[in-house]
């Protein structure tokens, strides 16, 4: 069937087009690039607009006969989001009511929606599932608890079936070496711990060390790249074949701490990795680490990658190859 993907050229939504593909599918990727990378769709159509642009949006869909949608093209920066509010309201919000207008003008009525962990704010329990207050403490986690919600209205009033998937810590890179993360700047903790494996880096900073938790630092649940693509293929395969809207939360169920990331990360790259102490953050809980058991029970889904070695391996290897050739191309 014929997929468009929004945001197909950033992290996430580049290994969902690959995985797509090789499932059989035809993809048309739109992607603004401001966060996306060209050369990360490796296969289908790409156009280069955004979901602002509603007279693109209405071209789309005229020449394109989907089956359905799947939506990365949000900003997902949460400190950001706390300076620039209305960035992510505009963005995040107002540009995905135009891709769902343009959907109900069209006929399209399968959608899958890139949400977060973030809709939860402080965890009122450990592991969090479904039934966990929404109660977002960022302009970010509202801005996609609203888009939630515009999605039961519009799913009530027009029919239009969603999945909203709220994943924790993204992690990891295709296991074939084709893709991997390299947002500018970089924001996550394993690429980060990497970068300074690799000597790209001086140091690594650990925000905070007398949490309660076994070695002090924050845990947080990391899900491989390819899983989480696997659980979103799941997903529309469910709307496709006529299912009902629902929401799932994805992780492994199990956190790793900060510490542990680091230590796993000089393991598996025999690398020393420096590392500065530094004071908590203002709104890091100690702990978040998600319940996919919904996910698992009706889905089918089974993470085949929860080892946060082989996460790290994964990614190990993406930034030995792709910045490797950055750094000789640099030098040549």
């Amino acid at each position: 069937m014929k997929i468009l993907v929004v945001g197909g050229a950033g992290y996430i939504g580049s290994h969902m087009v690959k995985m797509l593909l090789g499932a059989g599918h035809e993809v048309v990727t739109l992607d603004n690039l401001s966060n996306g990378h060209r050369d990360a769709v490796l296969g289908g159509k790409l156009v280069v607009g955004d979901l602002s642009d509603r007279g693109l949006l209405r071209q789309l869909f005229r020449e394109h006969d989907f089956a359905g949608v799947m939506h990365f093209a949000s900003f997902i920066e949460v400190g950001e989001s706390v300076r620039e509010p209305l960035k992510y309201y505009r963005n995040n919000l107002a540009n995905t009511v135009n891709l769902l207008q343009a959907m109900v003008e069209h006929d399209v009525f399968a959608f899958i929606f890139s949400s977060t962990a973030a809709i939860f704010g402080e965890p009122q329990a450990i592991p969090i599932d479904e039934t966990h207050p929404r109660n977002p403490i960022n302009p970010y986690g509202r801005s996609k608890w609203m888009v939630e919600q515009v999605l039961a209205d519009v799913d009530q009033a027009h029919g239009l079936k969603s999945v909203c998937l709220r994943y924790f810590n993204a992690a990891g890179a295709d296991p074939e070496g084709q893709l991997g993360e390299r947002h500018d700047p970089e924001t996550h903790l394993i690429p980060l711990v990497l970068q300074a494996a690799a000597g790209r880096r001086e140091a690594i900073t650990v925000f905070g060390s007398d949490y309660d938790t076994p070695d002090g630092t924050c845990i947080r649940d990391y899900i491989h790249i390819n899983d989480l693509c696997q659980a979103h293929l799941l997903a529309l395969e469910h709307l496709l074949a006529g299912g009902d809207s629902r929401a799932y939360n994805l992780g492994n169920g199990q956190g790793f701490s900060v510490r542990e990331v680091i230590d796993t990360a000089r393991a598996v790259t025999r690398r020393d990795i420096p590392v500065i102490e530094s004071e908590r953050r203002p709104g890091d809980p100690a702990r978040l680490v998600a319940d996919s058991t919904r996910a698992r029970q009706e889905l089918g889904w089974r993470p085949a990658y929860s080892e946060l070695a082989t996460i790290i391996e994964h990614a190990w290897r993406w930034e030995q190859t792709f910045f490797g050739r950055q750094r000789l191309a640099a030098t040549a």
